[in-house]
């Protein structure tokens, strides 16, 4: 028997490899390109063109770099600037090797995974999309901070024993503001108070002003006044957010494109930016992610904020889904199934889509009676993640194909899963010999 060699090809030869640091980055290029292979490199952004200078010079046009923090940002724009193809990979992925923790040993590593093909780049937005996306984030960290001061609010009026949110829902509503606003300019008077009350508020006059007795001490006040103030700071910057979302989704549409009224009426998420996000996103990717049962305008903004309008990047949907976490494990030794439990992930678009799945609870459609079928087979946990799965590779259908998801209803839902029982039982009554006989109506 003739003996088979296993050998390693270079799939990229003009490789280089990049141990990224805080205060600077340890770079290998092939031993043959230079006499001094690996350098180092401050972080500043001098020194960072001297790099890329240097990496011209040694003819590298692919670079391989760990993700370490947020300190790569900078380098890799750079050199994605200047042409080069640049791979951002999983530090996890390349750690796992004895003798080998040297911030010099780290790029020559890389450097050789690379050279072989062996590393596979992270996915990253490009151009104008990476940007939509850093600006949405900073939108988000926005309203966690300015949910803080909400608290904040909340605490300094139970502090004063004024039982606001025990007669309504919202103390940031238009009730609520108008209340805490004129708490701030003088009026102690519960009565007056309770005359701002919406006519939607189902707590009465009555029931509000007696919540609004309290014991108006003067630290408590000056609590409450400082909470405002950060929640209205909060709420300006959100507005400036807004702008400058609202400027570059307008960049990113397409003017061809006309988006279609909504088939269904929601109310507005509170939480959502405060413009015509739905047709700009419409005109942006081409279809309209909120025809999908459960996706509203914030789901589907947060969702193409973070992957784009292009998935060309995946081969196919189960490749997206594996991105995204929302895929079975398969943790398998010696034929037998460790795990199959998903991997734990912080992905945005993951984790909106779970909340997308949730919201299909009560929903009188197909992907509604397909959650709460999963709900009766599993724990909810298991159905969420099931469910987002399946939001997914409808969104990467939809994104890939340019084609409008249509809603088949919860009857065509029941009814299909009916026969795919009654197909199933066939089968297992003739392996045992039996045979299926239905039951006429009405006996």
């Amino acid at each position: 028997m003739s003996k088979i060699k296993n050998h390693f090809e270079l799939t990229h030869p003009n490789a280089a490899g990049i141990d990224i640091g805080a205060s600077s980055h340890f770079v290998a290029v092939p031993p043959d390109r230079d006499e001094q292979p690996v350098r180092e490199f401050l972080s500043f952004t001098g020194d960072l063109y001297a790099l890329a200078d240097w990496l011209t010079a040694c003819s590298v046009d692919t670079v391989a770099m760990e993700s370490t923090g947020v300190y790569w940002i900078p380098l890799f724009e750079l050199l994605e600037s200047k042409g080069f193809t640049v791979y951002l990979v999983n530090a996890r992925h390349v750690k796992n090797v004895s003798g080998r923790k040297s911030d010099v040993l780290d790029c020559q590593w890389l450097q050789q995974l690379m050279s072989f093909g062996l590393l596979s780049g992270a996915f990253r937005p490009q151009g104008d999309f990476c940007a939509l996306r850093a600006v949405a984030r900073l939108r988000d960290m926005l309203l966690r901070n300015q949910a803080k001061h909400i608290q904040h609010i909340q605490k300094a009026l139970l502090l004063m024993n004024l039982l606001l949110t025990e007669v309504i829902s919202d103390v940031v509503g238009e009730t609520g503001q108008k209340i805490i606003r004129a708490i701030l300019a003088g009026e102690c008077d519960g009565q007056v108070l309770a005359k701002y009350r919406n006519n939607h508020i189902k707590a009465s006059e009555e029931e509000i002003a007696k919540a609004l007795q309290g014991n108006w001490r003067e630290e408590h006040l000056f609590a409450l006044k400082q909470a405002v103030a950060l929640y209205d700071a909060y709420a300006v910057q959100l507005m400036e957010c807004d702008q400058q979302l609202e400027k570059m989704l307008k960049d990113l549409a397409r003017n061809d494109l006309k988006a279609e009224k909504p088939k269904r009426r929601g109310g507005k998420s509170k939480n959502a930016p405060n413009f015509d996000v739905r047709t700009l996103l419409m005109q942006m990717c081409g279809v309209d992610l909120t025809r999908i049962d459960g996706i509203d305008v914030t789901t589907a903004f947060k969702v193409l904020a973070e992957i784009g309008a292009d998935l060309s990047r995946f081969k196919d949907a189960k490749h997206f889904a594996s991105w995204l976490g929302l895929c079975p494990g398969t943790k398998i030794s010696g034929g037998k199934k460790i795990s199959a439990a998903t991997s734990r992930t912080t992905n945005r678009a993951a984790q909106a889509l779970k909340m997308a799945a949730v919201n299909l609870r009560a929903s009188q459609s197909a992907l509604g009676a397909y959650y709460r079928r999963l709900c009766g087979r599993m724990d909810k946990a298991k159905a969420v993640t099931a469910c987002a799965h399946k939001l997914a590779r409808l969104i990467y259908a939809m994104l890939t194909k340019g084609e409008d998801y249509v809603d088949q209803g919860q009857e065509y839902y029941e009814e299909k899963y009916r026969q795919r029982v009654i197909k199933n039982l066939t089968k297992h009554a003739e392996k045992f010999g039996f045979q299926l006989i239905p039951v006429p109506e009405g006996v």
